[in-house]
Formats: C-alpha cells, sequence, structure tokens
C-alpha cells in the first residue's frame, strides 16, 4: 500500500539544497539534492523544485512542508540575514514558498531545526540541557534547555559561529573580523591547511595534491592524519583547539550535560572529537573540579536539519 501522510523537510545550507520525505513513522522514504544557487528568487525557486521532486518520488499526499534555513530566521518564517547565502537579506521564505506550492510551509533556522531531530530522535534524547552545534560551511547551533528547543527572544538564538574569539582575525561572511567559525568549520580546516602549505610547514600535504595548493582541503588534512602524518596530526590538533574553544564558552554559559556535534566533520568520528575532548577538559573553567561535559557525535546524519524541518512543519 502506498504511504500516506507525507511531511517534507527541505535543508537550505550554503553549498546545498536538500529535500527529505518523511513516512508517518519518520523514516525517511526519498530525497532529493541541488545545489544552492545565488539570489533570493532562485533559491525560492530551487526549494520548490526540490519539493516537487522529493514529493513526486513518493505517492502519498503531502500533509506538511517545513524549511530550515542557515540563518537568521523570524518567528514570521522571514528570512532575515544568511552569512553564508550571499545576497540574501530579509527574504520572506515562508510566504513565496506557500504561494508557488499552494500550501503554508514553515521555516526555521538550519541548525535549530537539526537540534530537533537529534531531540526527538538521535543524540539529544532524553537530555534536559544540551547544546547542538553543527560543523559546516559555517557553524550553526541551537539550544536546548530544560528539555525544549530554545530560540530567544526574537527567534534567532544559536548563532554560535558569529561568536568573535579573533577581533584582529580574518574577515567573515557576516561582516565581522574572527568569528568562531572562521577557525573552527570545515571550510576553516582548510584555509588553516593552504596557510601552512604556503609558507612552508605543510610540504607533505601539499604532495599529495601533486603541488595544488588550491587542492588542499581539509578531507586530504583528516585523510592524512587518519595514517599519522605529522603535519596532518599536528594541524588538526590545532583546529579541535580551536573547535573547543568555543565549546568551552559554551559551558561556561550553559552548563550543558551533552553537546552534540553535527555537520560533515562527524565522519571523521574519534580522530577529531578525541582532541576536542582533551581540550575542551582543559579549557572549561573549573575543569578538574566540574562534571565531564559529554561531546557526542550527532547520529541523525547529514539530513537531520531537513528531517528537523520535516517535523517542526507536522
Amino acid at each position: 500500500m502506498a504511504p500516506s501522510g507525507l511531511r517534507i523537510g527541505v535543508d537550505l545550507g550554503g553549498t546545498k539544497v536538500l529535500g527529505v520525505a518523511l513516512g508517518p513513522d519518520d523514516r525517511i522514504l526519498a530525497t532529493h539534492r541541488a545545489s544552492t544557487p545565488i539570489g533570493g528568487h532562485d533559491i525560492v525557486d530551487t526549494i520548490a523544485a526540490v519539493v516537487r521532486e522529493v514529493s513526486a518520488a513518493v505517492a502519498g499526499e503531502v500533509v506538511s512542508v517545513g524549511v530550515g534555513a542557515a540563518g537568521l530566521v523570524d518567528e514570521t518564517g522571514i528570512l532575515r540575514f544568511g552569512p553564508n547565502l550571499p545576497g540574501v537579506v530579509d527574504l520572506d521564505l515562508s510566504t513565496l514558498l506557500s504561494a508557488q506550492l499552494g500550501s503554508p510551509v514553515a521555516v526555521d533556522n538550519d541548525a535549530t531545526c537539526a537540534a530537533v531531530a537529534e531531540h526527538r530522535l538521535g543524540a539529544a534524547q532524553g537530555v534536559s540541557c544540551a547544546v547542538i552545534v553543527a560543523f559546516g560551511t559555517g557553524i550553526g547551533g541551537a539550544l536546548v534547555i530544560d528539555g525544549k528547543i530554545r530560540r530567544g527572544a526574537h527567534h534567532m538564538a544559536g548563532e554560535l559561529g558569529h561568536t568573535v574569539v579573533d577581533p584582529s582575525g580574518p574577515r567573515c561572511g557576516c561582516g565581522n573580523r574572527g568569528c568562531w567559525e572562521r577557525f573552527a568549520s570545515g571550510t576553516a580546516l582548510g584555509r588553516m591547511a593552504r596557510e601552512r602549505a604556503a609558507s612552508g610547514d605543510a610540504d607533505s600535504l601539499l604532495a599529495r595534491v601533486g603541488g595544488e595548493l588550491d587542492a588542499l582541503d581539509g578531507r586530504v588534512v583528516t585523510a592524512a592524519a587518519a595514517e599519522s602524518e605529522p603535519a596532518a596530526v599536528a594541524l588538526l590538533d590545532d583546529f579541535a583547539r580551536w573547535i573547543a574553544l568555543g565549546l568551552a564558552g559554551l559551558v561556561n554559559i550553559l552548563d550543558p550535560q551533552r553537546i552534540v556535534v553535527g555537520g560533515g566533520l562527524v565522519a571523521e568520528g574519534d580522530l577529531l572529537l578525541d582532541p576536542v575532548r582533551r581540550h575542551l577538559a582543559e579549557m572549561a573553567v573549573g575543569a578538574g573540579h566540574r562534571p565531564e561535559v559529554e561531546v557526542v557525535p550527532a547520529t541523525a546524519g547529514d539530513a537531520a536539519a531537513a528531517v528537523g524541518a520535516a517535523l517542526l512543519a507536522s
């Protein structure tokens, strides 16, 4: 019998638009992926196309559509600012998508959506106080306090990646300098590797890409670190220290029971998380005199934000 009661969720990120169809039992029945275009109207068109594609892939009635967007989303579904979505300001995603699709569309922050998936189905289940941090093109986050997702007074809490950790650091897409995501996101690891190679401190890594500096990215670093290459191990440890620096601030402010780490970097597992845990244990105030904060990988997978968007909209 064909499934009914389909809920569609879409993750609008800096590089991809990922759609999923959830069945009544919360299983993913179909997915569709597209590249994120530049410009608000093209983004709306692409999301609508992804919704149609994923809906068509599974027979059944669509009962709700939700979108998790990378950026500041207010309570009305307007994407006020997307640091990693060039030129996207005050984009009324909810209204524009509803007009295209002919049905209401719920819109929220992508990391908040991922947190919903992790809290209901994944690594934050049963935890009353948790921080969910998604390391991708940038760094997104969401807060679970007293067992509930907390969005803040203006529905915009959780922009963890834009905490400034070095005022003289590199310019961020948000306009400020030295934001945490410039040092601890997936793109930051590749930038660090290229900077070291350009200064002659990572010749072994550069050799892995045939001397092509632009080809040196985070995947090359982690692959080399997995083989215990000294330059890669040292670089990954420095990178883990930057991650732990931001996490320590969150621990000091929120005192969470658990930190759930999501995004593409989770694929590296303990290769990255072990040094993060070690540095975090040294950085949090009162280290050695407070309960250890668990740092665990997300379990909802790459589709977490899309799944959470579908759950939120239903």
